[in-house]
């Protein structure tokens, strides 16, 4: 106890402590011993063994079980738990550095990362409780003092003194990212009131499934970037998005500032909204089987609490709420679960008119279970519209279901090869479309940008190299790997380890997928026909820029007879493209703001100098250099002028560029092949 207070007390020339702690009051004080120690369940050591089989053994990428691999997964994890490398000291590290990860994972032992992570939280508990106590310390921002934002890279310190000095700077430029905002200090010292003691409390909700996961990620993301572990929870969420259903009552929450849980949305038809009980921001303060069992779930997680709303089909709940009316009393709602289905997420078709001619647009976000068949039944629908070309709007699309990929492009490629597959073995083969119906025969553009992935990039693949569609938009994220999904249970499970609850899941990369040229998406992804923006390859979280991604490759082509022929299109459609974005206000601001975000990402500082007037006036200057290149065209088109930065990003959602141009071009395209007569596709 005496150590911790001597930490908690420590003056340094930073920051004096002659702080009082009249912001709040002593009943708010948390202690040490509120901290969780956590365990590793008994379940843990079975289900480590399961995941380090299917990893070690199963996975495509060859790699060696030793003391190089061993010290990934450490460094890997560690970055996790204290990514700013200012809580453990190099001594601590070094403690457990000598010890074979990989040994541990394969006998299921998991006590390296429960030692490491108690001990991190019992830091970060000292630093947040030393961070409140030094909250009305007067700070001044006018001299040369600067601090290390990024320290990823940084060296652990060697001694407690070095993590005083870092923690101060942590502290200084939490309030000197609120300080140039313009707030005052009252209101900055309840700001970071509430941030620290919610971040105490955050380490009092801590769980034996935090560390499990982060453990298994460190483990799983050494070998590469898409294989994974799920947990029980987030099992049930991928499920969700991939079959866009669930069994719930049909409520998306959010927790705000207060660590309050309030409802955010109301799932159409659900039984929420059948109810007609429940209204946008009502907070939800109990749950329980029936209305006489009701739990307060006050304080609790957000993933908790999901969890125990959702529940089998048929099965009642009740659900205390404070209405978000404070003239309506508080109400017990019993309802019984059904299935929701997520039609938010499922396809969207619209139709656009230039003069009478009808557009139409597909939205698809992505490949889920069914999708074909929803697209199957929406190009039905739209061919009884006289349509003259479709855009299908892939951006943002991160992938899902091979399968679905594959009869998706069947709609328009019947009984073709799609896309080739190699295992870790090297053996290849073909994915064919099975279709002998073509379900639209007409014109066709495919919208993608940088985060358009996977299935996406096999379906853009297949159209491009086929002449059956054009590509339009960004060069496509660059995942050209398979991942399997498995289930961690097994079928005894029930008989000898009946007490366990559902264990998760793990996906892990088994195969690479390659175009029917032979290359592969994998790290180059599919580049348009018609690039609207191709600056922004900075983007750090696409493909090749992801640690440990596979390397791009190719195996033999196919032989195969394109449908279409659109390549005599290309360079008329890209020149009248090119002459209209050069006069279209909209498109130029939109160039010169993201010209700012790739400024911003190349020319990002790691260190940032704690003189206010500076900050203010160097940020400011740059600020206005950007907002008034952007309003040169803003205004030409709108009347107006945007205020500041943050609103042009909204703006552009809203008014959405890329779908008004792609539109355009589709237009265009149907005026060139009218002219040079309609080019005939083989079927």
């Amino acid at each position: 106890m005496k150590k911790k207070i001597l930490i908690l007390s420590t003056i340094t020339a930073g920051l004096l402590l002659t702080a009082s702690f009249s912001i709040f009051s002593t009943n708010e004080i948390i202690h040490y011993n509120q901290i969780p120690q956590l365990n590793i369940r008994p379940e843990y050591p079975t289900v480590t063994k399961r995941i380090a089989s299917y990893f070690f053994y199963s996975h495509y990428r060859k790699f060696k079980i030793d003391n190089k691999f061993s010290k990934e997964i450490f460094y890997r994890y560690l970055n996790a738990i204290d990514y700013n490398h200012n809580l453990l000291l190099t001594s601590e590290i070094a403690k457990f550095n000598s010890i074979n990860i990989t040994e541990k994972l394969i006998k299921g032992k998991l006590d390296i990362f429960y030692n490491l992570y108690n001990l991190v939280q019992k830091r970060r508990f000292e630093f947040y409780r030393y961070a409140l106590s030094v909250l009305n310390c007067p700070m001044i921002f006018n001299n040369n003092d600067f601090i290390e934002i990024n320290r990823k890279t940084s060296p652990w310190p060697k001694n407690k003194k070095e993590i005083q000095a870092l923690w101060d700077d942590e502290i200084k430029y939490n309030e000197f990212i609120l300080k140039i905002t313009g707030k005052k200090d009252e209101e900055i010292q309840k700001k970071l009131f509430k941030k620290y003691k919610f971040a105490i409390h955050h380490l009092i909700q801590g769980n034996s499934e935090d560390v499990f996961q982060l453990a298994m990620t460190a483990f799983a993301h050494s070998i590469d970037p898409h294989t994974n572990y799920l947990s029980p929870d987030n099992t049930n969420q991928f499920n969700s998005h991939i079959n866009l259903s669930l069994d719930g009552i049909g409520l998306l929450l959010h927790i705000d500032d207060n660590d309050h849980i309030l409802i955010e949305s109301i799932v159409p038809n659900g039984p929420a909204a059948k109810s007609k009980q429940f209204h946008i921001g009502d907070r939800i303060v109990g749950i329980g089987k029936t209305s006489n069992s009701i739990e307060s779930i006050i304080g609790w997680r957000l993933d908790n609490v999901i969890s125990k709303i959702r529940g089998p089909y048929g099965s009642k709940i009740s659900i205390k709420i404070l209405p978000v009316n404070k003239e309506m009393k508080i109400s017990i709602i019993t309802l019984i679960r059904q299935k929701i289905y997520l039609q938010d997420n499922a396809v969207k078709s619209n139709i656009y008119y230039i003069g009478k001619k009808k557009i139409a647009l597909l939205r698809i976000s992505s490949f889920y279970y069914g999708l074909t068949n929803d697209v199957k039944l929406q190009l039905q629908k739209l061919q009884r519209q006289n349509i003259i070309n479709i855009v299908i709007d892939l951006r943002a699309n991160g992938g899902g279901l091979l399968k679905e990929a594959i009869s998706l492009s069947g709609l328009f490629i019947p009984n073709r090869p799609i896309v080739l597959i190699r295992n870790k073995n090297g053996l290849v083969h073909e994915e064919n479309s099975n279709n002998s119906i073509t379900y639209y025969k007409g014109p066709m553009i495919i919208l993608v940008d940088h985060f358009s992935a996977s299935a996406s990039e096999i379906f853009a693949a297949a159209m491009q190299d086929y002449g059956r569609a054009l590509i339009v938009g960004e060069r496509t994220f660059g995942k050209g790997t398979v991942q399997k999904y498995q289930l961690l249970n097994r079928f005894y499970d029930r008989i000898f380890h009946y007490k366990w609850p559902t264990l998760g899941s793990v996906q892990y990369t088994t195969q690479k997928f390659y175009r029917i040229n032979g290359s592969s998406t994998q790290c180059k992804g599919v580049r348009p026909d018609i690039l609207m923006l191709d600056d922004l390859d900075v983007i750090e979280n696409i493909e090749k820029y992801k640690e440990n991604s596979l390397p791009w490759d190719r195996i033999s082509a196919i032989k195969y007879t394109k449908i279409g022929n659109i390549s005599p299109l290309i360079p008329k459609l890209t020149k009248l493209h090119i002459a209209r974005i050069k006069k279209d206000p909209n498109y130029q601001y939109l160039i010169r703001y993201m010209k700012h975000i790739v400024d911003n990402i190349k020319n990002k500082p790691h260190i940032i100098f704690l003189n206010l007037e500076k900050y203010k006036k160097n940020s400011l200057n740059n600020d206005i250099k950007y907002l008034k290149s952007i309003n040169k065209y803003y205004c030409i088109e709108w009347k107006t002028s945007l205020k500041n930065l943050s609103l042009v990003l909204k703006d552009h959602k809203k008014r959405d560029f890329y779908i008004n141009e792609t539109l355009k071009i589709a237009n265009d395209m149907s005026k060139l092949e009218t002219k040079q007569n309609k080019i005939n596709l083989i079927f």
